[in-house]
């Protein structure tokens, strides 16, 4: 009972410093750069270029934006359930839990932001966002952007190749929250499988 509820705490305690990380870099980038604005981190492969995603991941959208933030909350409460139960249960490796609650911890990071942007802060359309009394921001509860930021245009495909010539090899800029989703996704296909049947 005691290691449940120690490794509870531990994965628990993550998730919540995951989702602060989130905020905090979406908040320093909202407040100190305009759509558009970008500089280079590490040479030209990795920048920090601040766009809005006005749907789910890489910019696609699913019929309107309410329809996506109210799916987005009950998949949210989806996996706190399935969280909920994993913790509860030893047979269940932490590294598999830990994936659960930082895939958990991506999706609430990015529901922060369809809830609360847009009641919370101005547009960041050519002008930096300050954070202004609730209701008088650049949109409506549950409308607001999810803030993107983190960039690899790696290469360039050579113009000579079909299709992608000319076109950059990974595009999508993402963030913080996306990561966590991704990267948990990925441990888990490589190392967790067999748990996802159980």
């Amino acid at each position: 009972m005691q290691s449940i509820k120690r490794r509870s705490v531990v994965v628990l305690s993550f998730m919540v410093l995951a989702i602060i990380a989130d905020q905090v870099i979406k908040i320093a980038v909202k407040t100190n750069m305009s759509l558009g604005d970008n500089f280079p981190v590490f040479g030209d492969w990795f920048k920090i270029y601040f766009i809005e995603n006005n749907g789910m991941a890489f910019g696609m959208e699913l019929f309107s934006k309410l329809f996506l933030t109210s799916f987005r909350i009950v998949a949210v409460g989806f996996l706190g359930y399935i969280l909920f139960r994993l913790l509860k249960n030893t047979k269940y490796p932490t590294g598999f839990v830990m994936c659960v609650a930082l895939i958990l911890s991506g999706a609430i990071g990015n529901i922060i932001d369809c809830l609360f942007y847009g009641e919370i802060f101005t547009s960041s359309y050519r002008q930096v966002a300050e954070f202004v009394p609730w209701g008088e921001g650049y949109g409506s509860f549950m409308e607001g952007r999810v803030v993107d930021m983190f960039y690899f245009p790696l290469f360039t495909w050579p113009d000579w190749m079909p299709l992608v010539g000319g076109d950059i090899f990974f595009s999508p800029v993402f963030n913080f929250a996306d990561s966590c989703i991704t990267c948990s996704v990925v441990a888990i296909l490589l190392f967790y499988r067999k748990f996802l049947l159980d």
